[in-house]
Protein backbone atom coordinates (compact mmCIF):
# COMPACT_ATOMS: atom_id res chain seq x y z
CA UNK A 1 0.00 0.00 0.00
CA UNK A 2 2.72 2.44 0.41
CA UNK A 3 3.40 3.02 -2.97
CA UNK A 4 0.09 4.21 -3.82
CA UNK A 5 -0.11 6.37 -1.09
CA UNK A 6 3.12 7.75 -1.80
CA UNK A 7 1.59 8.26 -4.89
CA UNK A 8 -1.15 9.87 -3.76
CA UNK A 9 0.37 11.62 -1.79
CA UNK A 10 3.24 13.81 -4.40
CA UNK A 11 -0.30 14.22 -6.92
CA UNK A 12 -1.72 16.29 -3.67
CA UNK A 13 1.27 17.89 -2.94
CA UNK A 14 1.85 19.25 -6.66
CA UNK A 15 -1.72 19.89 -7.55
CA UNK A 16 -3.16 21.46 -4.69
CA UNK A 17 -1.59 24.32 -5.08
CA UNK A 18 -3.18 24.29 -8.64
CA UNK A 19 -6.46 24.39 -7.31
CA UNK A 20 -8.94 27.47 -7.72
CA UNK A 21 -10.11 28.95 -4.68
CA UNK A 22 -13.15 30.76 -5.47
CA UNK A 23 -15.79 28.50 -4.02
CA UNK A 24 -13.14 27.15 -1.04
CA UNK A 25 -14.63 27.41 2.69
CA UNK A 26 -12.71 29.21 5.07
CA UNK A 27 -13.62 26.29 8.19
CA UNK A 28 -15.39 23.71 6.58
CA UNK A 29 -13.57 20.60 5.65
CA UNK A 30 -12.63 19.94 2.29
CA UNK A 31 -10.62 17.87 0.27
CA UNK A 32 -6.78 19.66 -0.58
CA UNK A 33 -7.75 18.28 -4.17
CA UNK A 34 -9.87 15.77 -5.74
CA UNK A 35 -13.48 14.45 -5.11
CA UNK A 36 -14.20 14.03 -1.50
CA UNK A 37 -17.98 12.18 0.06
CA UNK A 38 -18.67 10.47 3.23
CA UNK A 39 -16.65 10.72 6.76
CA UNK A 40 -14.91 8.14 8.04
CA UNK A 41 -13.11 7.09 11.09
CA UNK A 42 -14.23 10.43 13.09
CA UNK A 43 -12.78 9.88 16.01
CA UNK A 44 -11.14 11.89 19.02
CA UNK A 45 -7.80 10.60 19.37
CA UNK A 46 -4.86 11.87 21.52
CA UNK A 47 -6.36 15.44 21.83
CA UNK A 48 -7.43 16.06 18.15
CA UNK A 49 -10.89 14.78 16.30
CA UNK A 50 -9.24 13.47 13.69
CA UNK A 51 -11.68 12.81 10.59
CA UNK A 52 -11.03 10.37 7.36
CA UNK A 53 -13.38 10.66 4.29
CA UNK A 54 -13.60 8.75 0.77
CA UNK A 55 -11.33 10.01 -1.50
CA UNK A 56 -9.75 10.42 -4.68
CA UNK A 57 -7.04 12.63 -5.28
CA UNK A 58 -7.15 12.45 -9.08
CA UNK A 59 -10.25 13.95 -10.32
CA UNK A 60 -13.08 16.03 -8.67
CA UNK A 61 -15.12 12.83 -9.54
CA UNK A 62 -15.84 9.94 -7.81
CA UNK A 63 -13.07 7.05 -8.49
CA UNK A 64 -11.22 4.29 -6.73
CA UNK A 65 -11.62 5.53 -2.89
CA UNK A 66 -8.74 6.39 -1.13
CA UNK A 67 -8.80 7.47 2.93
CA UNK A 68 -8.27 10.94 3.11
CA UNK A 69 -7.08 11.92 6.60
CA UNK A 70 -7.35 15.46 8.52
CA UNK A 71 -7.12 16.68 12.22
CA UNK A 72 -8.50 19.53 14.14
CA UNK A 73 -8.51 20.54 17.97
CA UNK A 74 -11.43 22.95 17.71
CA UNK A 75 -13.47 21.07 14.71
CA UNK A 76 -12.77 24.88 12.73
CA UNK A 77 -9.00 24.81 11.91
CA UNK A 78 -7.94 21.20 10.01
CA UNK A 79 -5.11 19.84 9.30
CA UNK A 80 -4.43 17.88 6.57
CA UNK A 81 -2.62 14.74 6.77
CA UNK A 82 -1.00 11.92 4.93
CA UNK A 83 -3.52 9.71 2.62
CA UNK A 84 -4.05 6.71 5.38
CA UNK A 85 -5.76 4.32 2.87
CA UNK A 86 -5.54 2.83 -0.54
CA UNK A 87 -6.61 0.22 -2.96
CA UNK A 88 -3.68 -1.99 -3.01
CA UNK A 89 -4.34 -5.71 -2.48
CA UNK A 90 -6.77 -8.61 -4.46
CA UNK A 91 -9.70 -7.90 -1.49
CA UNK A 92 -10.13 -3.91 -2.23
CA UNK A 93 -8.30 -3.32 -5.68
CA UNK A 94 -11.23 -1.25 -6.66
CA UNK A 95 -11.30 0.98 -3.30
CA UNK A 96 -10.97 1.37 0.06
CA UNK A 97 -14.82 2.12 0.72
CA UNK A 98 -16.44 3.48 3.85
CA UNK A 99 -16.02 2.42 7.48
CA UNK A 100 -14.86 4.04 11.25
CA UNK A 101 -12.30 3.54 13.58
CA UNK A 102 -11.40 2.99 17.47
CA UNK A 103 -8.70 2.72 19.63
CA UNK A 104 -7.85 -1.07 20.64
CA UNK A 105 -5.30 -2.35 22.39
CA UNK A 106 -3.72 1.45 22.08
CA UNK A 107 -3.74 1.54 18.87
CA UNK A 108 -5.84 3.16 16.89
CA UNK A 109 -7.92 0.67 14.16
CA UNK A 110 -9.64 1.14 10.87
CA UNK A 111 -12.26 -0.35 9.74
CA UNK A 112 -13.54 -0.17 5.96
CA UNK A 113 -15.05 -2.04 3.17
CA UNK A 114 -12.73 -3.67 0.73
CA UNK A 115 -14.45 -3.27 -3.29
CA UNK A 116 -14.29 -5.13 -5.51
CA UNK A 117 -15.90 -4.79 -8.92
CA UNK A 118 -14.39 -7.20 -11.41
CA UNK A 119 -16.69 -6.90 -14.86
CA UNK A 120 -19.20 -6.19 -12.73
CA UNK A 121 -19.18 -8.83 -10.02
CA UNK A 122 -19.10 -6.59 -7.01
CA UNK A 123 -17.90 -8.31 -3.65
CA UNK A 124 -17.50 -6.28 -0.83
CA UNK A 125 -15.68 -7.20 2.67
CA UNK A 126 -15.09 -5.98 5.70
CA UNK A 127 -11.08 -5.20 6.01
CA UNK A 128 -8.98 -3.61 9.39
CA UNK A 129 -6.00 -1.38 9.06
CA UNK A 130 -3.88 -0.48 12.10
CA UNK A 131 -1.15 2.46 13.47
CA UNK A 132 0.84 3.24 16.07
CA UNK A 133 1.07 6.74 15.93
CA UNK A 134 -2.50 7.82 14.18
CA UNK A 135 -1.08 8.94 10.95
CA UNK A 136 0.26 5.76 9.27
CA UNK A 137 -1.38 2.55 8.70
CA UNK A 138 -0.74 -0.55 7.95
CA UNK A 139 -3.72 -3.76 6.42
CA UNK A 140 -3.80 -6.21 9.00
CA UNK A 141 -2.75 -9.73 7.96
CA UNK A 142 -6.01 -11.73 8.34
CA UNK A 143 -8.01 -9.73 5.77
CA UNK A 144 -10.91 -9.35 4.89
CA UNK A 145 -12.41 -10.19 8.61
CA UNK A 146 -15.85 -10.66 8.06
CA UNK A 147 -16.62 -11.99 4.49
CA UNK A 148 -19.57 -13.95 2.54
CA UNK A 149 -19.03 -16.89 5.25
CA UNK A 150 -20.30 -14.46 8.07
CA UNK A 151 -23.68 -13.73 5.74
CA UNK A 152 -24.28 -16.72 3.87
CA UNK A 153 -28.52 -16.75 3.66
CA UNK A 154 -28.52 -13.26 5.50
CA UNK A 155 -27.40 -10.75 3.00
CA UNK A 156 -25.82 -10.23 -0.52
CA UNK A 157 -22.28 -9.49 -0.71
CA UNK A 158 -22.64 -7.21 -3.66
CA UNK A 159 -24.26 -4.86 -1.02
CA UNK A 160 -22.33 -5.26 2.78
CA UNK A 161 -20.86 -2.11 3.62
CA UNK A 162 -19.89 1.05 5.94
CA UNK A 163 -18.76 -1.05 9.02
CA UNK A 164 -18.90 1.34 12.10
CA UNK A 165 -17.27 -0.71 15.24
CA UNK A 166 -18.05 0.25 19.08
CA UNK A 167 -17.17 -1.38 22.09
CA UNK A 168 -19.80 -1.94 24.77
CA UNK A 169 -19.85 -4.21 27.85
CA UNK A 170 -16.07 -5.11 27.21
CA UNK A 171 -16.81 -6.76 23.77
CA UNK A 172 -16.69 -4.76 20.33
CA UNK A 173 -19.55 -4.80 17.94
CA UNK A 174 -19.67 -3.83 14.22
CA UNK A 175 -23.14 -2.40 12.47
CA UNK A 176 -22.80 -2.69 8.55
CA UNK A 177 -25.10 -1.68 5.80
CA UNK A 178 -27.06 -4.07 3.47
CA UNK A 179 -30.25 -5.16 2.31
CA UNK A 180 -32.93 -7.64 2.06
CA UNK A 181 -33.62 -10.20 -1.19
CA UNK A 182 -37.09 -7.74 -2.03
CA UNK A 183 -34.81 -4.50 -1.86
CA UNK A 184 -35.41 -3.21 1.65
CA UNK A 185 -32.34 -2.01 3.48
CA UNK A 186 -31.52 -3.64 6.59
CA UNK A 187 -28.56 -3.32 9.40
CA UNK A 188 -26.19 -6.14 10.32
CA UNK A 189 -24.99 -6.69 13.98
CA UNK A 190 -21.48 -8.35 14.29
CA UNK A 191 -19.65 -9.35 17.58
CA UNK A 192 -15.85 -10.06 18.19
CA UNK A 193 -14.41 -10.07 21.91
CA UNK A 194 -10.68 -8.65 20.50
CA UNK A 195 -11.37 -6.59 17.32
CA UNK A 196 -9.75 -8.76 14.98
CA UNK A 197 -11.92 -12.07 14.99
CA UNK A 198 -15.82 -11.45 13.99
CA UNK A 199 -19.24 -13.71 14.31
CA UNK A 200 -22.22 -12.87 12.57
CA UNK A 201 -24.97 -11.99 15.87
CA UNK A 202 -28.29 -10.51 14.27
CA UNK A 203 -30.36 -8.51 12.25
CA UNK A 204 -30.11 -5.01 14.12
CA UNK A 205 -33.41 -3.36 12.51
CA UNK A 206 -34.77 -4.39 9.17
CA UNK A 207 -36.29 -1.42 6.87
CA UNK A 208 -40.12 -1.24 5.73
CA UNK A 209 -41.32 -0.86 2.17
CA UNK A 210 -40.67 2.45 0.93
CA UNK A 211 -38.07 2.93 3.57
CA UNK A 212 -35.21 2.69 1.45
CA UNK A 213 -33.84 0.64 -1.37
CA UNK A 214 -30.60 0.12 0.43
CA UNK A 215 -29.25 1.66 3.82
CA UNK A 216 -25.58 3.04 4.00
CA UNK A 217 -23.55 4.35 6.53
CA UNK A 218 -24.86 3.12 10.09
CA UNK A 219 -23.66 4.46 12.92
CA UNK A 220 -24.84 3.40 16.46
CA UNK A 221 -24.54 4.75 19.81
CA UNK A 222 -26.11 5.63 23.50
CA UNK A 223 -26.79 8.86 24.35
CA UNK A 224 -28.96 10.60 27.23
CA UNK A 225 -30.56 7.43 28.05
CA UNK A 226 -31.52 5.95 24.82
CA UNK A 227 -29.62 4.53 21.81
CA UNK A 228 -29.85 6.29 18.64
CA UNK A 229 -29.26 4.36 14.83
CA UNK A 230 -28.18 6.63 12.58
CA UNK A 231 -28.27 5.53 9.20
CA UNK A 232 -28.16 6.94 5.02
CA UNK A 233 -31.01 5.41 3.04
CA UNK A 234 -31.21 5.38 -0.30
CA UNK A 235 -34.77 6.23 -2.32
CA UNK A 236 -36.44 6.23 0.88
CA UNK A 237 -39.61 7.74 -0.23
CA UNK A 238 -41.38 11.19 1.00
CA UNK A 239 -43.35 12.00 4.10
CA UNK A 240 -44.83 15.52 3.85
CA UNK A 241 -42.24 17.80 3.87
CA UNK A 242 -39.14 15.04 4.98
CA UNK A 243 -37.08 12.70 2.56
CA UNK A 244 -37.31 14.75 -0.39
CA UNK A 245 -33.62 13.98 -1.39
CA UNK A 246 -33.08 11.22 -3.36
CA UNK A 247 -30.81 9.99 -0.75
CA UNK A 248 -31.57 10.84 2.65
CA UNK A 249 -30.77 10.69 6.46
CA UNK A 250 -32.88 8.98 9.29
CA UNK A 251 -32.28 8.71 12.96
CA UNK A 252 -33.78 5.94 14.61
CA UNK A 253 -34.46 6.96 18.42
CA UNK A 254 -34.81 3.79 20.94
CA UNK A 255 -33.51 0.75 23.40
CA UNK A 256 -31.14 -1.49 22.50
CA UNK A 257 -31.37 -5.63 23.25
CA UNK A 258 -28.15 -6.61 23.37
CA UNK A 259 -29.33 -10.11 24.37
CA UNK A 260 -30.94 -10.39 20.69
CA UNK A 261 -29.20 -8.28 19.53
CA UNK A 262 -32.37 -5.86 17.70
CA UNK A 263 -33.02 -2.29 17.97
CA UNK A 264 -36.49 -1.30 19.36
CA UNK A 265 -37.59 1.70 17.84
CA UNK A 266 -39.51 4.36 19.26
CA UNK A 267 -39.19 7.16 17.35
CA UNK A 268 -38.09 7.95 13.25
CA UNK A 269 -37.11 11.64 11.91
CA UNK A 270 -35.16 12.75 9.06
CA UNK A 271 -31.85 14.61 10.39
CA UNK A 272 -31.59 17.15 8.33
CA UNK A 273 -34.00 19.32 6.59
CA UNK A 274 -32.10 20.85 3.88
CA UNK A 275 -30.36 19.82 0.52
CA UNK A 276 -26.99 19.02 1.40
CA UNK A 277 -26.14 15.86 3.70
CA UNK A 278 -25.51 12.44 3.70
CA UNK A 279 -23.68 9.81 5.47
CA UNK A 280 -22.88 11.15 8.76
CA UNK A 281 -21.05 9.62 11.44
CA UNK A 282 -20.43 10.78 15.09
CA UNK A 283 -17.44 10.54 17.99
CA UNK A 284 -17.25 11.33 21.50
CA UNK A 285 -15.04 13.77 22.65
CA UNK A 286 -12.54 14.12 25.74
CA UNK A 287 -16.09 15.98 27.46
CA UNK A 288 -18.34 13.28 27.10
CA UNK A 289 -20.28 15.14 23.91
CA UNK A 290 -21.21 13.04 20.59
CA UNK A 291 -20.40 15.53 17.66
CA UNK A 292 -22.07 14.39 14.27
CA UNK A 293 -20.64 15.27 10.99
CA UNK A 294 -21.99 14.25 7.44
CA UNK A 295 -21.00 14.72 3.42
CA UNK A 296 -22.67 18.31 2.97
CA UNK A 297 -22.98 17.52 -0.75
CA UNK A 298 -25.74 15.32 -2.68
CA UNK A 299 -25.59 12.28 -5.02
CA UNK A 300 -27.37 12.53 -8.12
CA UNK A 301 -26.62 16.01 -8.59
CA UNK A 302 -24.20 18.02 -10.44
CA UNK A 303 -21.24 19.71 -8.72
CA UNK A 304 -20.38 23.23 -10.23
CA UNK A 305 -16.52 23.57 -8.79
CA UNK A 306 -15.97 20.41 -10.55
CA UNK A 307 -17.76 21.75 -14.08
CA UNK A 308 -16.12 24.71 -14.01
CA UNK A 309 -12.62 22.80 -13.43
CA UNK A 310 -11.72 24.31 -10.12
CA UNK A 311 -10.23 20.75 -9.14
CA UNK A 312 -12.58 19.79 -6.42
CA UNK A 313 -15.79 18.85 -4.82
CA UNK A 314 -17.60 18.16 -1.71
CA UNK A 315 -16.97 19.43 1.96
CA UNK A 316 -17.97 18.33 5.62
CA UNK A 317 -20.86 19.66 7.06
CA UNK A 318 -20.08 21.85 10.05
CA UNK A 319 -19.73 18.94 13.29
CA UNK A 320 -22.73 19.35 15.26
CA UNK A 321 -23.11 18.65 18.69
CA UNK A 322 -26.33 16.10 19.21
CA UNK A 323 -28.30 15.47 22.18
CA UNK A 324 -32.23 13.12 22.40
CA UNK A 325 -34.93 15.24 23.28
CA UNK A 326 -38.69 14.40 23.50
CA UNK A 327 -37.14 11.13 21.79
CA UNK A 328 -35.38 13.36 18.62
CA UNK A 329 -32.07 13.62 17.85
CA UNK A 330 -31.18 17.36 18.41
CA UNK A 331 -28.28 19.06 16.41
CA UNK A 332 -26.75 22.40 18.14
CA UNK A 333 -23.80 24.39 17.17
CA UNK A 334 -20.43 23.15 19.33
CA UNK A 335 -19.06 25.61 21.62
CA UNK A 336 -15.69 24.94 20.31
CA UNK A 337 -16.96 25.96 16.99
CA UNK A 338 -18.68 29.28 18.26
CA UNK A 339 -15.93 29.99 20.23
CA UNK A 340 -13.94 30.94 16.85
CA UNK A 341 -16.20 33.72 16.22
CA UNK A 342 -16.60 37.33 17.66
CA UNK A 343 -19.64 39.24 17.76
CA UNK A 344 -19.19 42.65 16.07
CA UNK A 345 -22.86 44.05 15.28
CA UNK A 346 -26.35 43.64 16.39
CA UNK A 347 -29.88 44.92 15.88
CA UNK A 348 -33.29 45.15 17.41
CA UNK A 349 -36.34 46.23 15.66
CA UNK A 350 -39.81 45.43 14.59
CA UNK A 351 -41.52 45.08 11.62
CA UNK A 352 -44.87 46.18 10.87
CA UNK A 353 -47.46 44.70 8.53
CA UNK A 354 -45.89 44.96 5.07
CA UNK A 355 -42.79 46.61 6.12
CA UNK A 356 -39.86 46.22 4.30
CA UNK A 357 -36.26 46.74 5.98
CA UNK A 358 -32.83 46.31 4.78
CA UNK A 359 -29.86 45.85 6.32
CA UNK A 360 -26.91 47.04 4.60
CA UNK A 361 -23.22 45.36 4.76
CA UNK A 362 -24.26 42.36 6.86
CA UNK A 363 -23.39 39.46 4.36
CA UNK A 364 -19.84 37.84 5.22
CA UNK A 365 -18.27 34.72 3.33
CA UNK A 366 -17.62 33.57 6.67
CA UNK A 367 -20.64 34.10 9.68
CA UNK A 368 -22.97 33.14 12.00
CA UNK A 369 -25.89 35.28 12.33
CA UNK A 370 -28.42 34.54 15.26
CA UNK A 371 -31.99 36.29 14.72
CA UNK A 372 -34.37 35.79 17.50
CA UNK A 373 -37.92 36.28 16.55
CA UNK A 374 -41.39 36.69 18.04
CA UNK A 375 -44.69 36.90 15.80
CA UNK A 376 -48.30 37.45 15.91
CA UNK A 377 -50.91 34.94 14.37
CA UNK A 378 -51.00 35.01 11.14
CA UNK A 379 -47.14 36.51 10.57
CA UNK A 380 -45.18 35.45 7.54
CA UNK A 381 -41.79 36.50 7.80
CA UNK A 382 -39.34 36.89 5.08
CA UNK A 383 -34.92 37.17 5.02
CA UNK A 384 -33.07 37.40 1.80
CA UNK A 385 -29.44 37.43 2.55
CA UNK A 386 -27.34 38.35 0.04
CA UNK A 387 -29.70 39.99 -2.73
CA UNK A 388 -28.54 41.73 -5.67
CA UNK A 389 -29.60 43.94 -8.19
CA UNK A 390 -30.00 41.27 -10.62
CA UNK A 391 -31.81 38.74 -7.79
CA UNK A 392 -32.85 40.44 -4.88
CA UNK A 393 -33.93 38.01 -3.05
CA UNK A 394 -30.58 36.16 -2.61
CA UNK A 395 -31.13 33.15 -0.56
CA UNK A 396 -34.53 33.38 1.51
CA UNK A 397 -35.87 32.03 4.23
CA UNK A 398 -39.56 32.51 4.89
CA UNK A 399 -41.16 31.51 8.26
CA UNK A 400 -44.97 30.44 8.37
CA UNK A 401 -45.79 31.24 12.20
CA UNK A 402 -48.77 29.75 11.81
CA UNK A 403 -47.88 26.34 10.44
CA UNK A 404 -44.44 26.17 12.51
CA UNK A 405 -43.02 26.12 8.66
CA UNK A 406 -39.17 27.14 7.69
CA UNK A 407 -38.70 27.14 3.96
CA UNK A 408 -34.98 28.13 2.75
CA UNK A 409 -34.52 28.57 -1.31
CA UNK A 410 -31.45 28.59 -3.24
CA UNK A 411 -33.29 29.22 -6.44
CA UNK A 412 -31.59 31.25 -8.70
CA UNK A 413 -28.00 31.81 -6.44
CA UNK A 414 -25.35 31.32 -8.36
CA UNK A 415 -24.55 28.35 -11.00
CA UNK A 416 -27.31 25.94 -11.61
CA UNK A 417 -27.96 22.44 -9.26
CA UNK A 418 -29.90 20.06 -10.85
CA UNK A 419 -31.12 16.92 -9.34
CA UNK A 420 -32.55 13.66 -10.05
CA UNK A 421 -35.35 13.93 -8.04
CA UNK A 422 -39.29 14.45 -9.59
CA UNK A 423 -39.59 17.08 -9.31
CA UNK A 424 -36.89 18.27 -8.17
CA UNK A 425 -36.62 21.85 -6.32
CA UNK A 426 -34.12 24.03 -4.95
CA UNK A 427 -35.99 24.58 -1.32
CA UNK A 428 -37.03 22.47 1.35
CA UNK A 429 -39.55 22.77 3.74
CA UNK A 430 -39.04 21.71 7.43
CA UNK A 431 -41.64 21.49 9.80
CA UNK A 432 -40.45 23.41 13.46
CA UNK A 433 -40.33 21.59 16.40
CA UNK A 434 -41.53 24.54 18.09
CA UNK A 435 -42.08 24.11 22.19
CA UNK A 436 -43.28 27.96 22.29
CA UNK A 437 -45.76 29.08 19.19
CA UNK A 438 -44.70 32.23 17.37
CA UNK A 439 -40.86 32.19 18.89
CA UNK A 440 -38.05 31.79 16.30
CA UNK A 441 -34.36 31.22 17.15
CA UNK A 442 -31.93 30.97 14.03
CA UNK A 443 -28.62 30.38 13.69
CA UNK A 444 -27.73 30.60 10.16
CA UNK A 445 -24.16 29.76 9.21
CA UNK A 446 -22.33 30.76 6.35
CA UNK A 447 -18.99 29.76 4.80
CA UNK A 448 -18.14 30.58 1.16
CA UNK A 449 -20.32 27.96 -0.97
CA UNK A 450 -22.83 26.74 2.09
CA UNK A 451 -25.46 27.44 4.42
CA UNK A 452 -26.64 25.82 7.30
CA UNK A 453 -30.00 26.78 9.35
CA UNK A 454 -29.67 25.99 13.19
CA UNK A 455 -33.59 26.26 13.90
CA UNK A 456 -34.48 26.08 17.87
CA UNK A 457 -31.16 24.58 18.54
CA UNK A 458 -32.54 21.56 17.22
CA UNK A 459 -33.14 20.83 13.66
CA UNK A 460 -30.79 22.21 11.02
CA UNK A 461 -31.29 22.34 7.16
CA UNK A 462 -27.92 22.58 5.62
CA UNK A 463 -27.17 23.74 1.23
CA UNK A 464 -24.57 24.59 -1.03
CA UNK A 465 -24.50 26.84 -3.12
CA UNK A 466 -21.75 28.59 -5.67
CA UNK A 467 -21.91 32.08 -6.27
CA UNK A 468 -18.99 34.01 -6.99
CA UNK A 469 -19.96 37.42 -5.02
CA UNK A 470 -23.46 37.29 -3.37
CA UNK A 471 -24.82 41.30 -2.50
CA UNK A 472 -23.65 42.34 0.92
CA UNK A 473 -27.27 42.63 2.83
CA UNK A 474 -30.00 41.51 4.18
CA UNK A 475 -33.62 41.74 3.48
CA UNK A 476 -36.28 41.75 6.29
CA UNK A 477 -40.56 41.73 5.29
CA UNK A 478 -43.25 40.03 7.20
CA UNK A 479 -46.91 40.27 5.97
CA UNK A 480 -47.76 41.16 10.36
CA UNK A 481 -46.16 42.63 13.36
CA UNK A 482 -42.85 40.81 14.09
CA UNK A 483 -40.11 41.91 16.66
CA UNK A 484 -37.15 41.01 15.84
CA UNK A 485 -35.48 40.50 19.69
CA UNK A 486 -31.97 40.09 18.42
CA UNK A 487 -29.86 39.96 15.15
CA UNK A 488 -26.62 39.80 15.77
CA UNK A 489 -23.64 39.04 13.25
CA UNK A 490 -20.61 37.08 14.33
CA UNK A 491 -17.24 36.96 12.33
CA UNK A 492 -14.61 34.39 12.32
CA UNK A 493 -11.63 35.14 14.76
Amino acid sequence: MQEQISRANSYIAQQAPQVNPRFRHGYHLMPPVGWMNDPNGFIYYEGYYHLFYQFYPYDSVWGPMHWGHARSKDLTHWEDLPVALAPSEAYDQSGCFSGSALVIDGQLVLMYTGHVDQQGQVTQTQCLAVSDDGINFRKYEGNPVIAHKHIEGVADIADFRDPKILQHNGRYYSVIASKTVDHRGQILLFESANGFEWDFKSVLLEGQAGHGVMWECPDLFPLDGKWVLIMSPIERERDGNAYWNLNSTVAYVGQMDWESGQFQVENQHEIDGGLDFYAPQTCLNSENERIMVAWMQMWQRNIPSHELGDGWAGAMSLPRQVRVMDNRLCQSIPSSVLAQFSEDKTWQGQLEPGQEFYLSDWVKSQQVLKLNLEAVPGAVFQLHYGGKSDYPEGLSLTWQADQALLTVKRDGVGHQIIGKEEPYLDSRLLDIWSDIPYRLELEIVRDTSSIEVFVNKKQVMSFTFYAEGLGTGIGLVSSQLVKVENLTNYSLI
